[in-house]
């Protein structure tokens, strides 16, 4: 884009009222100050023209208030101009701003959250298809987007415990497919201080999986259990519980080769010991995968304990978010505490960060490090 250079007054700029990044450090802001005092400024902002007169500030947001807190009174710019030294338009100066903020480590996911929203609303009327679009103009994958989107959906004061980094991204993508009184309880519950985002990310998906099936069986007619079910489900109860004793026994087996000397153990077997060890690995396996699931089998139960409403109907996530928002001034950036009680999901499904609505292909959350491979679902923030 065509620009040209020049040193303007402080005055003359004004700061863009729909800057996509709220937050700012006051001791990173206070420390490039001390810089700017001893080195000057590195590199100029960006600025557009503005018809009403002066300039607005596009770029450098953080450069703009450390060079006024250094006591300076002009400033280095890149002043931006559209063909024939025409002014660019709010959507170009947004997406500038976007753009170099996105990448700094201390934007909020849900600054970008609104960013991205904000984009996807002026340049595509809101239409989910679009997002890919909304990806490419920031080089960030569909999926990233999507994620961050997907926050949107989340009650106030989950989205600040998310900004204030108190809950991580997979977690709440998780928890923000969930119905708002779900919402509601999962979070009390975690305020309790006895959960972690990993057991978040599990109970959240647990609770998702189950409030469907609540939905799926109050659509259909459910009947009483026949004798013969009945005996079926009690006898599949006992040889689990058997099974699991069973394993409890064979740990003394394993405790005692865990304790056995290695040249002993060689000696012992005498030319097995390769194969032993393969055996090992495919228990070692067995064990991570058994683990897995019954880590997922602790997640429903704490989501059966948590869940207020069961039978609640799963949202409709990219509706009600865009119904939410459209009742903020269209002046106004959305923030955390400007959301109202009936926002929905923009953009997330329950095991994915990154499902744009509620028509999803579910599978299982990742499992952590030490855990057996499930489904693989992307939740990375």
């Amino acid at each position: 884009m065509p620009h040209k250079y020049a040193t303007l007054k402080m005055r003359q700029i004004r700061r863009n009222p729909n800057q996509p990044r709220e937050t700012f450090s006051e001791e990173a802001l206070s420390e490039l100050a001390d810089s700017i005092k001893e080195h000057g400024l590195l590199q100029p902002i960006v600025v557009r023209k503005v018809e009403e007169g002066g300039y607005e500030l596009v770029a450098g947001e953080r450069r703009f208030r450390a060079n006024g807190l250094a006591g300076n009174i002009t400033i280095e710019t890149k002043i931006l101009l559209a063909e024939g030294d025409a002014e660019i338009s709010y959507m170009e100066s947004f997406k500038k701003a976007m753009a170099e903020n996105l990448n700094r480590e201390d934007m909020l996911p849900l600054e970008e959250a609104r960013g991205f929203k904000r984009v996807l609303d002026d340049e595509y009327d809101g239409d989910p298809d679009q997002v890919p679009s909304v990806a490419k103009t920031f080089s960030k994958s569909v999926q990233y987007v999507n994620q961050r989107l997907a926050l949107l959906a989340l009650r106030p004061e989950i989205q600040t415990a998310v900004d204030l980094g108190h809950i991580g991204t997979q977690a709440a993508v998780q928890i923000a497919a969930l119905s708002r009184d779900n919402q509601k309880a999962v979070f009390e519950d975690w305020k309790k201080g006895d959960k972690s985002d990993n057991q978040l990310v599990h109970i959240a998906y647990a609770m998702r999986k189950q409030e469907k099936a609540a939905k799926q069986d109050s659509m259909v007619d459910v009947k009483e259990m026949t004798p013969e079910e009945k005996a079926q489900r009690s006898r599949t109860q006992a040889k689990t519980q058997s099974d699991l004793d069973e394993i409890e026994r064979m740990c003394e087996l394993l405790d005692s080769i865990g304790k056995a000397d290695p040249m002993e153990l060689a000696r012992a077997l005498e030319g097995q010991v390769g194969k032993r060890l393969e055996q090992m690995d495919r228990v070692a396996n067995f064990v991570q995968k058994a683990r897995f699931q019954l880590r997922q089998a602790k997640a429903h139960a704490d989501a059966s304990e948590i869940m207020v409403n069961p039978a609640a109907a799963a949202p409709d996530l990219v509706a009600e978010a865009d119904a939410a928002l459209a009742s903020l001034e269209p002046a106004a950036e959305p923030t955390a505490d400007a959301t109202s009680e009936t926002d929905a999901e923009a953009g997330s499904t329950a095991p994915q960060a990154e499902a744009a609505d509620d028509t999803e292909q579910e599978s299982a959350p990742e499992p952590e490090a030490g855990d057996a491979e499930a489904e693989p679902v992307a939740i990375a923030a």
